[in-house]
């Protein structure tokens, strides 16, 4: 007998903003380097490639490009499934099952969770194979270690005769301490891990009997998909009239088929920053350390330090989590209430509650190193084929300096390579491009002048990775210089200024 195929689908979704200033909404912690420089995605997809490495992500249109980039560094395939808008666990997998064949078996996990055994995992996964094939709803339930109050328990009940698998007695929510002491003591229960098996069809059909309006919806949705390469865009308008809810409420207290595989391995959903520090080897003092962090005459404490020396002294009971745009100490008694600060700064209108200092592109990635009064500087990286788009701004003039590897720089109708140690002036107005022909990173200086410097002010003609439709334009003053791709009248380009970059005062290792 054939061992049937699973299919896993990767829930991408949530902004985590207990991990915050690592994790904002626009680099939530799935996608941040949590852990030995990878993310907690990318450990995903390494894990569910021993049961298939062809595998679908389910994410906003947002975060498109990090799933992919988490895709490749895993060396996985698959396609995309983008959410114009979150709506929670049962959307989404509602509209996977949609847009699956009816008997494959699906296995939704979620993005964000750590689990070292691989080889374990799999094997749990495998062992509920059986009970799902039967018609249920597999969820797998974790061992508790002890009686936490941040995680749901799933009662099991007698076995069904399918596999390893038992009857779900009851879900209960989040509980007292007290409460959670009595659960474990009683042998019986285990952490909810939101991850299910399940037959396409099956949950369709649970859908269909206790959340109709949800599948309705979400049919909407995936019959007037679109297809852009490997991302399937569910249509907006459909899907936007979805009501958020998550499949635990939606479907799985309410149904009768429903059966439960207890994992017995580490696992932890890197869900405060308590959680990563368990991540970490504690000393004789409880003292856990990340990076380039240390610890001095201190006590129970975590420093989070990956890109400079962080030093506590004389600590105890304390986090602390550097980045390059913010710091946070907090007592480690209060890590669930980071979120709190999160919608202070945003409150205050402070662009770190949810902005990285660095952001990443479909092409690369740019670091603001610096700002001020009509001028910024940014470090870009350019992937080895990677491309900018042909672009054009009204407010702003850019200089390019080449720090490490090779550009061809589009500036006005001319195309020219930019070596190392060589820069390239592109005044405003002027149509331009920066591509990376190597096969090496590409590393660019670029300092902006002008009025305004904002990311808005962009107008985009062509685009590899298909952000012309969707790019926001700031109002422009009156000039018609155009690419001559748009066949409108051209005014005389400026011609490109390719000179050392010591005579811009930047030498090429700066």
């Amino acid at each position: 007998m054939n061992t049937p195929t699973i299919h896993p689908v990767v829930l991408c979704g949530g902004s985590g903003t207990r991990l915050w200033p690592l994790s904002r909404k626009a680099l939530p912690k799935q996608f941040a380097p949590l852990i030995d420089s990878k993310s907690l995605l990318q450990l995903t997809l390494e894990r569910l490639a021993g049961l298939n490495r062809t595998i679908t992500c389910i994410a906003s249109e947002d975060h498109r490009f990090l799933v992919r980039e988490a895709m490749d560094n895993a060396q996985a395939q698959g396609r995309q499934i983008l959410e114009p808008t979150p709506r929670n666990t049962a959307a989404a997998m509602a509209a996977a099952a949609l847009l699956a064949e009816p008997d494959d078996l699906l296995l939704f996990a979620p993005a964000d969770q750590h689990i070292p055994d691989a080889a374990l995992f799999a094997a749990t996964m495998r062992s509920g194979v059986e009970a799902a094939l039967a018609g249920r709803i597999v969820t797998f339930g974790v061992a508790p270690s002890f009686p936490s109050t941040a995680y749901g328990y799933i009662e099991a009940a007698e076995a069904t005769g399918h596999g390893a698998s038992h009857a779900v007695a009851r879900f209960v929510e989040k509980p007292t301490a007290a409460v959670a002491q009595t659960l474990i003591l009683q042998g019986n229960y285990c952490w909810n891990a939101g991850i299910f098996l399940v037959q396409a069809r099956t949950l369709v059909a649970a859908l269909h009997t206790h959340a109709p309006d949800i599948l309705a919806a979400c049919e909407r949705a995936t019959a007037a998909v679109s297809v852009d390469g490997s991302f399937l865009r569910l249509d907006s308008e459909a899907f936007e009239a979805c009501r958020s809810e998550s499949i635990d409420y939606a479907v799985l207290e309410k149904h009768a088929d429903v059966a439960v595989v207890r994992f017995e391995g580490a696992w932890s959903d890197v869900g405060s920053w308590n959680a990563v520090a368990q991540l970490h080897p504690a000393d004789d003092a409880g003292n856990r350390v990340s990076g380039m962090g240390s610890v001095l005459n201190s006590r129970n404490t975590f420093v989070h330090a990956p890109h400079r020396p962080v030093v506590a002294l004389g600590t105890e009971n304390l986090i602390i989590v550097d980045t390059p745009d913010a710091v946070l100490v907090a007592g480690a008694d209060c890590a669930e209430q980071v979120a709190e600060v999160v919608r202070m700064l945003a409150r205050e209108g402070k662009a770190e509650a949810t902005e990285h200092r660095r952001v990443v592109r479909p092409w690369g990635a740019y670091d603001s190193v610096d700002m001020g009064e009509r001028f910024q500087v940014k470090h870009l990286t350019v992937k080895p084929g990677g491309k900018l788009s042909l672009q054009m701004h009204h407010h702003r003039a850019e200089h390019w300096i080449v720090v490490k590897g090779m550009a061809r720089a589009t500036c006005g109708g001319e195309v020219q390579l930019v070596r190392e140690n060589e820069s390239i002036y592109l005044p405003s107005g002027t149509i331009h491009r920066l591509e990376n022909p190597g096969k090496t990173m590409l590393e660019v200086i670029e300092v902006q002048t002008g009025s305004y410097l904002g990311e808005d002010d962009i107008v985009r003609f062509d685009d590899t990775y298909g952000r012309c439709a969707t790019i926001e334009v700031r109002a422009a003053p009156d000039r018609t210089a155009m690419h001559p791709a748009m066949k409108s009248t051209v005014q005389p380009a400026v011609p490109p200024v390719v000179q050392p970059a010591a005579a811009l005062g930047i030498g090429a290792a700066a």
